[in-house]
């Protein structure tokens, strides 16, 4: 008899499902924590703030919320990957999926790869903080599905 313990089924329709489920995540809670952001500073919105790469810098204030908004949506997004992937080994693909899709919007909406050494640095530590964070609470959770009988033996 075959065991089924973490057996793996193609599913193509589930991956791509995940991929833009992710993305709408990634999205969304950014969106959230950037109008919370703008709502400190009284900053106007715009697709700048999550497209541009000209406007994450350490050099202003705004700059540098915005990168406090990149850093937080990555925790988001590592709740994200623990409540819908729920697989430890997963997570780097989907937050690798999910910012490689961000850098392709970027590109096209700055017309060029994005040139900024703080925009490379902040990707780089969101994707490691997302990873990281997402694959910790998902193997936490696989390791407690495991049952490990701890009762009284019988006497032989």
């Amino acid at each position: 008899m075959a065991s089924n313990f973490r057996s793996y089924i193609w599913d193509p329709v589930l991956i791509v499902s995940q991929i833009v489920l992710m993305q709408c995540i990634y999205y969304s809670f950014l969106g959230l924590w950037l109008a919370g952001v703008d709502s400190l500073v009284q900053s106007s919105r715009s697709l700048d703030q999550i497209f541009s790469y000209e406007v994450l810098g350490f050099a202003t204030m705004q700059g540098r919320l915005i990168m406090m908004a990149f850093i937080l949506n990555s925790l988001t997004c590592a709740l994200g990957l623990w409540l819908f992937i729920r697989r430890g080994k997963q997570c780097l693909d989907f937050t690798v999926t999910v910012h490689f899709f961000h850098m392709i919007g970027c590109w096209i909406y700055n017309a060029h790869l994005p040139a900024a050494l703080s925009w490379w640095l902040v990707n780089v530590a969101c994707m490691a903080l997302m990873a990281v964070i997402g694959e910790y609470l998902c193997m936490r959770t696989e390791l407690r599905a495991i049952p490990v009988n701890s009762g009284p033996k019988s006497n032989l």
